[in-house]
């Protein structure tokens, strides 16, 4: 078994790197709704994984969308939370829509899919890599073999972020505020670089210019 692809997914995942962020986005949130927010976003990592790698080339091209076009994209989803995280405020929501159960349950879950799993977790670069290796993959073995490694991401993420609590904790109100807002400068550089790739590609043009 070809273990390269799994090493690949870990790298750029990142789950660990990504326990900040998940804490700003459920900052307010009680144990129940983390909780839920941490399953569906794990769910969700595994999603796009396996369906990457049994469709994804078929998906890109039934709705004529190239890689580039989806980096623009989710650089822009990135963009707008990290404009939310330098005013340390939660991602995705507002502070009228947490206090109120059901809602706050939908933005819990909102939250989990965009912008914590798609695309902060498995963005442009995890869903291209799965394309890439399933066209390398001979048979249904092989394929099946990168769907459980979207089991093992899906995994990874659900202990990190489940230690995200205890991190809390220990940082307090002040803390996260602080953290928020430097991870949203991170974040915003982040996804200035995620947009670049992807013009630069749409436009290959603008990369002759930037290497003047």
């Amino acid at each position: 078994m070809d273990f390269k692809p799994l090493i690949a997914l870990l790298a750029i995942v990142n789950p660990i790197g990504a326990i900040p962020f998940f804490i700003s986005f459920t900052t307010g949130f009680n144990r129940a709704q983390r909780q839920r927010t941490i399953r569906v976003s794990a769910f969700s990592a595994f999603m796009v994984i396996a369906v990457s790698a049994l469709a994804g080339l078929q998906i890109i091209e039934f709705f004529g969308i190239s890689i580039a076009s989806f980096q623009v994209g989710g650089g822009t989803l990135l963009l707008i939370s990290s404009l939310q995280m330098l005013n340390a405020k939660p991602a995705d929501t507002s502070a009228e829509d947490v206090r109120e159960g059901n809602d706050k349950v939908d933005a819990g879950d909102s939250i989990a899919v965009v912008p914590l799993t798609i695309p902060l977790l498995t963005g442009p670069a995890t869903i291209s890599t799965m394309v890439i290796y399933a066209e390398r993959s001979r048979g249904w073995m092989q394929l099946g073999a990168l769907v459980l490694y979207g089991v093992v991401i899906g995994l990874a993420v659900y202990l990190a972020f489940l230690a995200s609590a205890k991190i809390a904790k220990v940082l307090g109100r002040t803390g996260i505020n602080v953290m928020t807002r430097l991870m949203g400068l991170i974040l915003a550089a982040m996804a200035v670089e995620i947009m670049a790739e992807g013009l630069i590609k749409l436009f290959p043009v603008l990369a002759s210019h930037l290497a003047r």
